[in-house]
């Protein structure tokens, strides 16, 4: 009975797209009426929360029932491209260049506020380009509507309804109006897409005229405002986020994971070394990374790797950022080529993973379609259990040995 709940779940989770796509085609009249009562159910919550009846309605103006949110939701390219074809777009030659050239234009800047905030400049620089192309993509989709419908249809309503209250607090105080607040399709915001509740902790005047302004043509507010908020997580100036290193033959590969962290002196130990042949920079501590397997690059990560984590959860992002401000500031390629003849895996392969090491008995977390440290810890626990290399990569022969 279990493993059939467990694969109905599968079936259903892997729909979900599908299902977005009929809802499209439904009565019109029944998406109007479902909207309006979610919507008049939420304004409660609002005026509640000291949110003006008259600004609700004045924000809300106009706002609609979009169904692709869900559909979107489930298809972000770093939860469900390979590594490999992410990093390729995300750190193309274009990106690097233009972000070196942005780099010589707001040197002055940017110097002061790396100063002013002890955060290193390039890494601001490639959340900039990752978040907007350099403020050249800044979305279009305004922010209430975007989160309206999250919290409508997406997987995460109490998220995007907390969202939704700090976006209207932002309307209320005069910070910016409905015509500019404008952003992507998750309700993230201006050149570095802050969220709302991100922007009223965070953002700052930097150039003191008086507003936080995130959503202008001029990016200095942003890059201040993510830099403060980089800085309250805790980024230490001068420490990278990681470093690619070479294992040892013999390494034993179930000391690998995101949170299976030692001092750089015990990987020395152990014969782990930069790419260069130098031991690993003591930065705190250290775990070893392998996004994608034994036969991919392998990274040693510090603490400002997890604090790049709470800007995206991805790791695909968070080396993609990481490795970003690298090659902007003039480093290497990596020197470990990326295994691209593996078959990528979808959400529902990964879905399917994850039930499976379920029924074998290992605790994978929420069942979510996305490898995340918990769920990779599983798999090398299953891959110990008959003797594999433990490397926890999640592949398609992965699941044929996990299928009863």
């Amino acid at each position: 009975m279990t493993r059939i709940l467990l694969l109905a779940l599968i079936l259903f989770t892997s729909c979900l797209p599908s299902l977005v796509s009929a809802q499209v085609t439904a009565p019109e009249s029944r998406l109007t009426s479902d909207f309006d009562n979610w919507r008049g159910g939420f304004r409660v919550k609002a005026l509640a929360a000291g949110i003006s009846g008259a600004m609700f309605d004045d924000a809300f103006r106009g706002v609609r029932y979009t169904p692709q949110t869900l559909e979107v939701d489930e298809s972000q390219p770093e939860f469900v491209r390979p590594i490999w074809n992410y990093l390729d777009d995300a750190v193309s030659k274009n990106r690097i260049s233009d972000g070196r050239t942005k780099s010589r234009e707001l040197r002055t800047t940017l110097r002061n506020i790396e100063n002013r905030y002890g955060v290193d400049s390039k890494i601001l620089l490639a959340i900039w380009g990752m978040e907007s192309n350099y403020g050249a993509f800044r979305g279009t989709t305004y922010t209430i509507e975007a989160l309206a419908n999250a919290a409508i249809t997406g997987r995460r309503r109490s998220f995007a309804e907390t969202e939704l209250i700090a976006a209207l607090k932002i309307l209320s105080r005069g910070d910016a109006t409905p015509s500019i607040m404008l952003g992507g399709w998750s309700g993230a915001m201006g050149h570095t897409q802050f969220m709302p509740s991100t922007y009223l902790r965070y953002a700052v005047d930097h150039d003191l005229n008086g507003h936080r302004d995130v959503w202008s043509d001029d990016p200095i507010d942003a890059l201040a405002s993510t830099a403060n908020y980089l800085q309250q997580l805790g980024w230490k100036l001068g420490q990278t986020w990681g470093i690619e290193v070479i294992l040892p033959n013999g390494f034993d590969y179930a000391l690998t994971g995101e949170f299976k962290t030692h001092s750089a002196n015990f990987w020395s130990a152990r014969g782990v070394m930069m790419t260069n042949g130098r031991h690993i920079p003591s930065f705190g501590t250290t775990a070893i990374l392998l996004p994608a397997g034994a036969e991919g690059p392998v990274f040693a990560i510090f603490p400002n790797f997890q604090i790049l984590r709470q800007y995206n959860k991805s790791i695909s992002y968070v080396i993609a950022v990481g490795h970003l401000a690298d090659r902007i500031d003039g480093r290497a390629l990596l020197k470990v080529s990326w295994p691209r003849g593996d078959p990528p895996m979808t959400r529902a392969s990964q879905r399917e993973i994850q039930v499976l090491l379920i029924e074998r008995g290992f605790d994978v977390g929420v069942i979510d379609g996305m490898i995340g440290p918990k769920t990779s810890e599983a798999i090398q626990a299953f891959q110990r259990s008959i003797g594999m290399l433990a490397d926890g990569y999640a592949t398609v022969d992965l699941i044929n040995l996990l299928r009863p």
